[in-house]
């Protein structure tokens, strides 16, 4: 169009700050970066083959989400979920996602939930085959997806926070044990009971499914510790 003044590319550095700070997000999720261990940006750019300069501003992206803290001198150290903050995030989502998810299947098509089985099935899929990046992917799309039905942009932005805020750390550790599949299922079990139109049904299994993702994190904290602890160390 005539008089209308072109777009303004992205910079490069833009688009490669977002790169790391996915692959950051990514990496912090799965465990590959450790809670309370601390990182410098030069050390990371080696590592991802890129400069400093757009590791240093995707940390502090992750400063803003609080998945990271700034350490004066030293780089970045990985923020640690206490056992409070874990439940607090649980009973955010709960109060938002539980009854949401009965408007929507009262409200949504058929057509609209059998849209997201794919993605359910992808979800699973990722499970099986221990890709940790395509499962977290798959998964937030689901959730984020299926709440959009709600009509609510808002909404939708403050539970993809929350995820971000609640993330689980060592999804290898799950994936390894099996246990991660199992969590997976629930997703296409969740819209079959959906697509029945059995809304309170629908909640009763959405609150039985974040229960088993708090579950599953605080069973991984456990073995954790429980690998930390000395030989010989019992409860005192």
């Amino acid at each position: 169009m005539s008089g209308t003044k072109p777009r303004a590319l992205l910079p490069v550095q833009e688009h490669l700050r977002d790169q790391v700070a996915n692959a950051l997000r990514a990496a912090l999720i799965s465990g590959d970066l450790k809670p309370g261990t601390v990182y410098s940006a030069p050390a990371l750019a080696a590592e991802y083959g890129v400069s400093a300069t757009p590791v240093r501003e995707a940390m502090l992206d992750l400063v803003r989400e609080g998945m990271v803290e700034a350490v004066r001198n030293k780089g970045f150290r990985v923020t640690e979920l206490s056992e409070r903050d874990l439940d607090e995030y649980t009973e955010i989502r709960s109060l938002v996602e539980i009854p949401t998810i009965g408007r929507v299947t009262r409200s949504a098509t058929r057509e609209q939930l059998e849209a997201l089985r794919p993605v359910a099935e992808e979800i699973v899929a990722a499970a099986q085959r221990g890709d940790l990046i395509g499962y977290l992917e798959a998964d937030r799309r689901f959730h984020l997806d299926l709440l959009a039905l709600a009509g609510n942009a808002r909404l939708v932005e403050t539970v993809a926070e929350l995820r971000k805020r609640s993330r689980l750390y060592g999804l290898a550790d799950l994936s390894h044990s099996g246990s991660l599949v199992g969590s997976a299922e629930e997703h296409t079990a969740l819209l079959d009971i959906m697509i029945s139109g059995d809304a309170e049904g629908a909640e009763e299994y959405m609150r039985r499914h974040l229960a088993h993702v708090r579950t599953l994190w605080a069973t991984r904290r456990k073995r954790a510790g429980d690998a930390a602890a000395p030989r010989g160390a019992g409860v005192r």
